[in-house]
């Protein structure tokens, strides 16, 4: 709690290298002098947007996208998991620190107009702050005032799960009230109010019904209910529609004003960018990939499902990724994906770029901005924080769970989304339980479990939110909500090779990729091939460890499987919350750890 007790000066406005607003000058900081015009107000609240919302979502990896070398914590999970931290740990509260300062300061705004419009703005911030924190470590402290270093609220204990998503429906309803409703792609308007209200409370409906929590409160439909009535509200009263390409709105420099209820602002020429292209073009970058089990989950373009296929495991690449769901070759290189410049062209897949075969693409900045090569770890293609596509996708979830889901509301939501790709639609009556689904090695294991009454509807939603939203940045939170950390102890597989030879990824009949299980390369090969030695086997009486090569799930044949060795784990008594820092429980005692971290403090 530390952080929370710094000292009003450190509000000094440390917007970041990438705010592209500008800043207030030094000699001009004075807090009895401030927050008193409009200018003020928004100067003050710029470095909420670059704070409090993910940068980099694409980074995020979880069972459907991963890096070559290094998981995640979350991935580890079990005994592997991190150690409890001293400090940080996302325990940080210097941003609510600031949302607080301004309300406090709010009655000095000289015109009320602006300070109720600001203040909405800050409510908006701080349920957003709350949000992330519950969803986090559960139960926390509420705060909704600047503390002094003497105040006995530092200490309190954390207050109830009910007690802060009652201040969060107040501060979201403040500011669904407040903020203004035109359009305003960067900046907080009201549709992003209630988009944030749809998303935080989809989550803790969800959250109490599939963990069942049992707290004195509302009930897990009353929260599906206000999550369904925010989205519905932007679906028919909204200015927003669809953008016409789904993948064209990711790789765009300026945010598609027309689905991007709110965006992060990326500019080239005052350096604020992020990775995402380098993150797939270069080796440094990780070299990541999405797993089999979810390229799997891709239905066919007609809706039928990939999986009832004969011998859909052991599909060659080109095969299996032929009249799938369009969405898939949207948001990674299918065999006819080809990227151009004036120096090369690249077909279908690169193998060394990516640790499991399946190379994503999306966010990945078009060859048509000259930047995307020459720069490619600077891109600036603006990074969404709610969209449309993912209003719908909340609608049909909480209809779904609540049990009200009719076929007109998919109509307006799933098959929105399907048709502007091409997909067929969704018809709810001919829908059946999917048993890829519900499998414990490639699906839902809870849910399967649950005695769901609306079970295949349910799943098919699951599916369209785990494309539609692919690589930005909700696989985890869904995973909580759902209670399914089961499925992060499912295999991280890649595309399946017979055994070592050359094979086609490109769909040209010539081979672009050779892999081999002998000491030397092969000689004579093609031009351009891209040659992989099997590792982590036997070569010449010698066992050659993994270096530069790859790893197939049975030795010599099989799944890419890069991480073969690792211990996929998850502790369903504790993964699902992190740890509170032993430095926030020793300064403050009043705060319990959370359920099944022993930090070795007996208070």
């Amino acid at each position: 709690m530390k952080r929370i007790i710094l000292p009003i000066f450190i509000f000094t406005f440390c917007l970041s290298s990438c705010n592209f607003l500008e800043r207030l000058p030094k000699d001009k900081i004075d807090p009895n002098d401030f927050f008193r015009t409009e200018e003020d107000l928004k100067l003050f609240s710029n470095s909420f947007y670059d704070n409090l919302f993910e940068k980099q979502p694409f980074k995020q990896q979880s069972d459907v996208f991963v890096q070559k070398g290094t998981l995640s914590d979350e991935l580890l999970g079990g005994d592997a998991r991190m150690p409890i931290p001293v400090t940080g740990g996302g325990w940080s509260w210097g941003q609510l620190r600031k949302i607080n300062t301004m309300l406090g300061n709010m009655h000095k705004c000289e015109d009320p107009k602006v300070a109720r419009q600001y203040s909405g703005l800050a409510k908006f911030f701080r349920a957003q702050f709350y949000f992330t924190k519950v969803a986090r470590f559960g139960d926390v402290p509420w705060y909704d005032r600047e503390l002094d270093s003497t105040d006995p609220e530092l200490y309190k204990p954390r207050d109830s799960r009910e007690f802060i998503m009652t201040k969060m429906l107040e501060d979201i309803d403040e500011a669904i009230e407040t903020l203004p409703e035109a359009v305003s792609t960067y900046r907080a308007n009201r549709w992003a109010a209630l988009a944030l209200k749809a998303q935080f409370c989809l989550y803790e409906g969800t959250y109490r019904k599939y963990h069942k929590l049992n707290i004195e409160g509302h009930d897990s439909d009353y929260y599906l209910g206000l999550a369904a009535k925010a989205a519905e509200e932007i679906m028919t009263k909204g200015p927003y529609s669809l953008a016409s390409s789904y993948d064209e709105m990711f790789r765009q420099v300026v945010a598609d004003k027309n689905e991007y209820i709110l965006a992060i602002r990326r500019d080239l020429v005052i350096d604020c960018t992020h990775d995402g292209t380098s993150f797939c073009l270069m080796a440094t970058g990780g070299c990541p990939g999405f797993t089999k089990k979810f390229v799997d989950s891709f239905l066919m373009k007609d809706g039928t499902r990939f999986t009832d296929k004969e011998n859909y495991e052991t599909m060659p690449f080109v095969d299996e990724m032929a009249n799938r769901d369009p969405r898939l070759g949207l948001i990674m290189r299918l065999p006819s994906y080809v990227r151009s410049t004036e120096k090369y062209m690249q077909r279908g897949p690169q193998l060394n770029l990516t640790g499991t075969g399946f190379q994503y693409d999306k966010f990945v900045m078009s060859t048509a901005y000259p930047e995307a090569e020459s720069k490619a770890s600077m891109a600036y293609n603006d990074i969404p924080v709610f969209r449309l596509g993912e209003i719908y996708l909340i609608y049909a979830e909480a209809k779904a769970e609540l049990g009200t889901l009719t076929q007109q509301d998919v109509e307006i939501s799933i098959n929105k989304l399907r048709r502007r790709v091409g997909m067929t639609p969704m018809t709810l009556s001919s829908l059946t339980v999917d048993p890829y689904l519900t499998s414990a090695e490639t699906g839902y294991k809870t849910l399967a479990e649950f005695g769901h009454p609306n079970l295949a509807a349910v799943l098919e939603i699951r599916r369209e939110r785990t494309i539609e939203l692919a690589l930005e940045g909700r696989r985890w939170d869904d995973i909580v909500r759902w209670r399914e950390g089961n499925c992060y102890r499912q295999k991280l597989y890649g595309i399946y090779f017979p055994g070592p030879g050359q094979y086609d990824l490109n769909g040209d009949d010539k081979p672009d990729v050779c892999l081999y299980d002998t000491k030397d390369k092969p000689v004579g090969l093609p031009d351009n091939i891209i040659c992989l030695q099997i590792q982590e086997i036997e070569i010449n009486g010698s066992y050659v460890s993994l270096n530069d090569g790859i790893i197939l799930s049975e030795g010599r044949k099989g799944y890419l499987d890069m991480h073969k060795f690792k211990k996929l784990d998850f502790n369903e008594n504790r993964d699902y919350l992190y740890p509170i820092p032993t430095n926030e429980r020793t300064v403050n005692p009043a705060l319990a750890q959370n359920p099944g971290w022993n930090d070795g403090l007996s208070f």
